[in-house]
């Protein structure tokens, strides 16, 4: 029986926890900074957002088409519940958010194109592009209160997840982070001995 996810289930996992980790940072960041800085940080926050979203959806085929390794570990139904949950919405928060970024860089006032990585041009959404003044107001300011909410519950989730990690590998010991993390054992202590 398969107990680890396949390894493009953890190279895509892996590459887009770490950009996502950067891009929160990066966020929260370039609201402090002024000027060309301030201008540069805003090109690479936008960079890495539409990597994560051009890595995210074929992670998300991947996981509807290779469904993960069943658990072996113990775990009580709602825990189950809680950790599904959990990955849908990381799915919603990794799609969400570059789509949001890009809906509200769409309709920026300041019409600033978008050069991913500095080399590669990215459009505007042209239906949002094209909306007149108040359109093009409204859109942003629905799509920036989403992009805020998912960074914070994104950011809130992460926390939760690496808890929850921590916690399958240090205190029950049931294989669940090895699952995930090469090297690591993928089967409960007890199924070792």
């Amino acid at each position: 029986m398969r107990t680890r996810y396949s390894a493009v289930a953890m190279v895509l996992h892996w590459t887009i926890a770490v950009l996502i980790l950067a891009n929160l940072l990066l966020g929260w960041r370039m609201g402090y900074l002024k000027g060309m800085a301030q201008f540069d940080m805003f090109q690479l926050h936008k960079s890495i957002g539409i990597t994560v979203l051009v890595l995210s959806v074929p992670r998300l085929a991947w996981r509807l088409l290779n469904p993960p390794p069943p658990t072996v570990a113990p775990m009580k139904p709602w825990e189950h519940r809680v950790a599904s949950a959990t990955h849908w919405f990381f799915y919603v928060m990794m799609i969400g958010m570059p789509l949001t970024g890009w809906a509200m860089v769409s309709v920026s006032p300041y019409n600033i194109p978008t050069l991913l990585w500095k080399t590669i041009p990215w459009p505007h959404i042209g239906v949002l592009h094209s909306l007149d003044a108040a359109g093009k107001a409204q859109v942003e300011a629905i799509g920036g209160g989403a992009h805020l909410y998912l960074a914070l519950g994104g950011a809130a989730l992460i926390a939760l997840h690496v808890a929850a990690a921590l916690k399958h590998q240090f205190i029950t010991r049931d294989g669940v982070l090895g699952r995930m993390v090469p090297g690591l054992a993928s089967t409960p202590t007890a199924d070792r001995g």
